[in-house]
């Protein structure tokens, strides 16, 4: 999990506005390019190990804890295929009612909810992509099975896609087409604003895209030594001052690859504890970290990464107020929110008085 922990990012806490200093300094979320299908990529998984990650996440603390992005043969073309008949062309296919009458007919997965129903484009610009598969049959409990297989996937989107039977090439422009149903796997939540890949030209081929579905799973794992998830739909918690007018904010941990994992977040804010206690400041307490919120933090439809807002004490949902920001032209929103709270170690508590706000 080295390359997890690559592109080191120096700031100091802000204020729980998004903090763009460390945001400008990510490197991008990689950008899933889901090939066209032949012979040798029919299908393709991502690996992920949560225990090795987070081990990673923790070391990378230890050794910067002001760190905020912690990352964790070709086919025959000799000859072209019989050229397409008059029916054989994208806007057929588009127009197929079977393709619709499957999606529009398929039952959500157990333990899934649905994102979106027969769009005529499929998911990009989605957080933690994870592969995906070749169905012979437009299967949604089937899809859903194999993402659950998959450790760290937690979405996926199943959708018709018109391919052509050979690579297009230019001594044969359009050959014939053929059908192909995908099972894409990612590692964090899709939305329907993600369904824009409405697919590309190869020459004079048209590649395109019908009976798109995608389903999140309704599941997240809680990590040990935390309690939660508390889910807080599209915000994030914008804590006030606690009674003895004390900042509870520790800052931020941005990952930009892999699945979205709450087990990062929580290695990152026992870490941060672990190091503040280590390393105390001459006039006052080390602050532990009792508390996250993690997110997707997204820049339009495209993601930025997973988000971690750490605290030295718990608030409570009503607390989640922070719903984006308009950075000029670009507004920052947020998907996928959940808080935990620290079982394992004293919470750093006011002195002298309690907060009505916070948990008793």
């Amino acid at each position: 999990m080295a390359a997890l922990l690559a592109g080191a990012v120096i700031a100091t806490p802000v204020p729980q506005g998004f903090d763009f200093e460390a945001i400008d300094a990510l490197d991008p979320v990689p950008t899933a390019s889901i090939p066209i299908v032949d012979a040798e990529a029919a299908q393709t998984t991502i690996p992920f190990s949560a225990t090795l990650a987070a081990a990673s996440v923790s070391s990378a603390v230890q050794a910067n804890p002001t760190d905020t992005s912690l990352k964790m043969a070709k086919r025959d073309n000799s000859a072209c295929a019989v050229q397409p008949i008059d029916g054989d062309t994208a806007e057929a296919f588009s127009a197929n009612t079977a393709f619709s009458d499957a999606a529009n007919g398929a039952a959500p997965p157990a333990g899934y909810s649905v994102a979106y129903t027969n769009q005529a484009g499929s998911s990009e610009g989605v957080y933690g992509y994870m592969g995906y598969s070749v169905l012979d049959t437009y299967d949604t409990a089937t899809c859903a099975a194999r993402c659950n297989a998959i450790v760290g996937c937690s979405s996926v989107n199943i959708y018709f896609e018109r391919d052509p039977s050979v690579d297009p090439t230019a001594t044969c422009t359009n050959p014939a087409s053929q059908t192909v149903i995908k099972c894409v796997y990612y590692g964090g939540p899709i939305s329907a604003q993600s369904a824009t890949n409405v697919g590309q030209w190869r020459y004079d081929f048209h590649v395109v895209i019908a009976g798109s579905n995608a389903y999140v799973n309704k599941s997240i794992a809680t990590p040990a030594g935390y309690s939660g998830p508390t889910p807080l739909g599209n915000a994030a918690i914008n804590a006030p001052l606690d009674c003895n007018k004390r900042d509870t904010y520790m800052g931020v941990k941005i990952f930009t690859s892999g699945p979205f994992d709450a087990g990062l977040c929580a290695a990152a804010c026992s870490s941060q504890s672990k190091y503040n206690l280590a390393h105390p400041p001459k006039d006052k307490k080390a602050q532990t970290c009792q508390f996250f919120n993690t997110y997707v933090l997204y820049n339009g439809t495209q993601s930025v990464g997973q988000y971690c807002s750490l605290y030295n004490e718990t608030w409570p949902a009503s607390y989640a107020t922070n719903v984006g920001q308009w950075r000029g032209p670009n507004h920052y929103t947020i998907g996928y929110s959940y808080s935990f709270s620290n079982t394992t170690a004293d919470a750093d508590k006011p002195v002298g008085c309690t907060n009505p706000s916070s948990p008793k």
